[in-house]
């Protein structure tokens, strides 16, 4: 199987675990297309009944809508039963990377308002170690090339994500993404921790200590990784 075929395997089998009479976030990406996709199949068939989503970028909004799942605010709803999203890498100890798509500030508000996570991935997203794929930050415009020099100090390696025409990249909140390319990331907790105070940096991309359970796309077909936390 290609890397799009690993990826629809995952997404397919992930819906196995969405429950009627739920409230599911839906995360964002390419691997979380092929989820909503699938979901949207047995919403229409009557095999998933009664379910309301909770997006995290208006890209997965329309397709659910497209879809007709209904779709709620995070604000309008009193918790989240599950949430299945993508990941860029993951460590060995289960630890995650995720912004690729410049969403991780809506997904980590999902993610930790729900009782359960599940990532989809395919076995490329696997490292021993975190760093490989830039580490994504969000931060606001106001003050942003001070916060750069504030992290170029640290030796932290920052890049601001630009598009093809060479302007910086804005998230859905019209902030801008820096990338930190470290190589490896060998202590992410202690990172986490001082990016978490450091003024002007919305929401970083490690995500920690969230994952339940993992869906691993093979070329023999996906594996489950449960009961991580």
């Amino acid at each position: 199987m290609d890397q799009n075929e690993l990826k629809q395997a995952v997404g397919i089998k992930s819906v196995d675990f969405i429950k009627s009479n739920s409230v599911v976030g839906l995360g964002t990406g390419s691997t979380v297309y092929y989820m909503i996709e699938e979901l949207g199949k047995r919403y229409q068939a009557g095999e998933i009944k009664n379910i309301v989503a909770v997006t995290t970028s208006s890209r997965s909004e329309k397709q659910a809508k497209s879809l007709g799942i209904p779709t709620k605010d995070l604000n309008d709803v009193d918790h989240i039963d599950l949430t299945i999203d993508g990941a860029d890498q993951i460590d060995k100890n289960y630890q995650g990377i995720k912004g690729g798509g410049a969403a991780h500030l809506l997904e980590k508000m999902v993610a930790t308002n729900s009782t359960k996570n599940i990532w989809i991935v395919d076995q490329s997203k696997l490292a021993d170690t975190l760093g490989s794929f830039p580490l994504p930050l969000e931060v606001i415009p106001f003050g942003c090339e001070k916060t750069f020099e504030d992290l170029q100090r640290e030796d932290l390696h920052p890049e601001f994500r630009l598009d093809d025409d060479g302007k910086r990249i804005l998230t859905h909140n019209k902030n801008y993404v820096i990338d930190l390319k470290m190589g490896e990331i060998t202590h992410p907790h202690l990172l986490a921790e001082w990016l978490d105070h450091q003024v002007g940096i919305v929401a970083h991309g490690l995500f920690l200590d969230i994952v339940n359970t993992i869906i691993v796309g093979y070329e023999d077909g996906p594996k489950v990784i449960d009961n991580i936390r």
